[in-house]
C-alpha cells in the first residue's frame, strides 16, 4: 500500500524545514531504520530515518526545496501492507494542529514503546545506522535496547524513548504560550515611509523568523527586572594562566568563559531556589546544575547546554563547549543538546562589549551577560587608588519566578566564586 512519508517536526520550535539531501532515490528498497533524508531545521541539521520497509516509489521534493510545513507529504513509500495509515517518517511526532502556534516546551513527545527483544537466537544485535551512532554519543550498551524495528532491529525511536525513560517524569504539559502582540505598524506602512528609498525586503525565515517570535513572546511575558555587579579578575587571570600552563601538557587549554560557566553552575547548587523554570504558571526547581551557552552562528544564534557543569572540571566544561559549539556552527546538534538548562550564558566580551542587558530564553528563569575586561582605576582598602582589572556582569532575571533578593544571591554567589576562582577548580583534570 502506498504510504506518505511526512515532514518530521524534529525540534519543539519547528514549523516547517529544508530537505537539504535525499538518501534515497526512486526504486530502493528500504527498511526499518535506514536513513531517507537530511533535514535543515530551524536549529540544526538532522538525518532522519524511515519507520516502513518497503519500496520508495515516488520522492515528492528535490534536494534544497525550502519552506516545506511539517506533515507535509515529502515521499511515498510502498509497504505492501494493506492496512497501513498515513504517519510521520519519525515515530511519535504530534501532528500540528490548524491555526495554533507551536508550544513552546521542554516537555517530550509521545513515543513509541518497544515491541519486542531485538536479540536474534545467536545473540546478535541488528540497529540501524543512526541509532548505533546515537547510542555511542549517549554511552548507552546496546544490551540495554529493545528493538521496534523490523525483526528487532533497533532504530532512531528506541533510542529516544530509552533517553526520556532514564529522565525523571515531568508535570503535566503547560497551558498555550499567548501569541505575539500585533505589530506597531503594519508592512504596507513600513514600506510607505520608505517609497523614495531604495531597500531590499528579507524575509525571515528558519531559525531568524523563530528567534523573533520567542524573544518577541519573552519579553511581552516575561516581567524582566536587571541586577549587575562588577568582578575583579586578576586573581583569575593569574590561576588561569597556571591552569593552562599545566593543561598544555594535554594540549589543552580554558577560557575565562569556561570559568564563567563552571561558577555558574556551582552558584546554582549553592542558592538552589534559583534553579528554576517557568512551567505555565507552575515553577520547576531543577536538580541538576545545566547551563546554556550560547553560541553565534549563521543567521541566528543557538544555546547548547552544558549538563551537570557543577560536577564536571573546567577542562572537561573547555573540551565539551568546543565541541558543542563546532556542530552548533555545521548545524549537527542533536534536539537533547540545546533543550534544557534554567540559566543561559551569554558573552559579548569577546566583541568588546563592556556590559549589556541580554533576553531571557524561555522557560529559564534568568540570563547571564558578561562583558569584557577592562583595566580601571580601583580605590583601594586604604583609599589608595589601584589598578584594577574589572568584568561586567548583568543579571536579566523573571520576577515571576525568583525576586530581587534571590536574584541578588544567586549574582553575588557568582562573583564570589569569580573573585576567588581556586574554588571552581575542583575536580580539576
Amino acid at each position: 500500500m502506498p504510504t506518505n512519508i511526512l515532514m518530521p517536526a524534529l525540534s519543539p520550535t519547528m514549523e516547517e524545514g529544508i530537505l537539504s539531501k535525499w538518501f534515497v532515490k526512486e526504486g530502493d528498497t528500504v527498511e526499518s531504520g535506514d536513513l531517507l533524508a537530511e533535514i535543515e531545521t530551524d536549529k540544526a541539521t538532522m538525518e532522519f530515518e524511515s519507520i516502513y520497509e518497503g519500496n520508495v516509489t515516488q520522492l515528492l521534493f528535490a534536494e534544497g526545496a525550502t519552506g516545506i510545513k511539517v506533515n507535509t507529504p515529502i515521499a511515498v513509500i510502498d509497504t505492501g501492507d494493506s492496512a497501513v495509515e498515513e504517519s510521520s517518517a519519525l515515530a511519535g511526532v504530534e501532528e500540528s494542529k490548524p491555526e495554533t502556534k507551536p508550544v513552546e516546551t521542554n516537555e517530550p513527545v509521545k513515543q513509541v514503546k518497544p515491541l519486542h527483544a531485538n536479540k536474534s537466537s545467536s545473540s546478535r544485535i541488528f540497529i540501524s545506522p543512526l541509532a548505533k551512532r546515537l547510542a555511542k554519543e549517549n554511552g548507552i550498551a546496546l544490551e540495554n535496547l529493545k528493538g521496534s524495528g523490523h525483526k528487532g532491529r533497533i532504530v532512531k525511536r528506541d533510542l529516544e524513548a530509552y533517553l526520556l525513560e532514564r529522565k525523571e517524569p515531568t508535570p503535566s504539559a503547560p497551558a498555550q504560550v499567548q501569541g505575539i502582540a500585533p505589530e506597531s505598524f503594519s508592512f504596507d506602512q513600513v514600506t510607505k515611509m520608505y517609497h523614495d528609498r531604495q531597500y531590499e525586503v528579507v524575509e525571515l525565515e528558519g531559525m531568524r523568523k523563530t528567534i523573533a517570535t520567542k524573544l518577541s513572546q519573552s519579553k511581552q511575558t516575561i516581567p524582566h527586572y536587571y541586577l549587575r555587579r562588577e568582578v575583579e579578575l586578576d586573581s583569575l587571570l593569574k590561576l588561569r594562566s597556571k591552569v593552562n600552563s599545566f593543561l598544555a601538557k594535554k594540549g589543552q587549554k580554558v577560557s575565562i568563559n569556561d570559568f564563567v560557566i563552571s561558577a555558574v553552575a556551582k552558584a546554582l547548587e549553592l542558592v538552589p531556589q534559583a534553579n528554576t523554570v517557568w512551567a505555565a504558571g507552575n515553577v520547576l526547581q531543577l536538580k541538576s546544575c545545566d547551563v546554556a551557552v550560547a553560541v553565534s552562528i549563521d543567521d541566528g544564534l543557538i544555546t547548547p547546554v552544558i549538563k551537570d557543569a557543577n560536577k564536571k572540571s573546567l577542562a572537561q566544561i573547555s573540551n565539551e563547549m568546543k565541541d558543542l559549539a563546532e556542530r552548533a556552527r555545521q548545524r549537527k546538534l542533536q534536539p537533547t543538546e540545546y533543550i534544557g538548562g534554567t540559566i543561559t550564558v551569554s558573552n559579548l566580551g569577546m566583541f568588546g562589549i563592556e556590559n549589556f542587558d541580554a533576553i531571557i530564553n524561555p522557560p529559564h528563569a534568568s540570563i547571564l551577560a558578561v562583558g569584557t575586561g577592562k583595566r580601571k582605576p580601583v580605590v583601594g582598602p586604604s583609599d589608595e587608588i589601584e589598578i584594577k582589572t574589572l568584568m561586567s556582569l548583568t543579571l536579566s532575571v523573571d520576577h515571576r519566578i525568583i525576586d530581587g533578593a534571590l536574584g541578588a544571591q544567586l549574582l553575588g554567589t557568582i562573583v564570589d566564586l569569580l573573585e576567588n576562582p581556586v574554588s571552581v577548580l575542583l575536580n580539576l583534570d
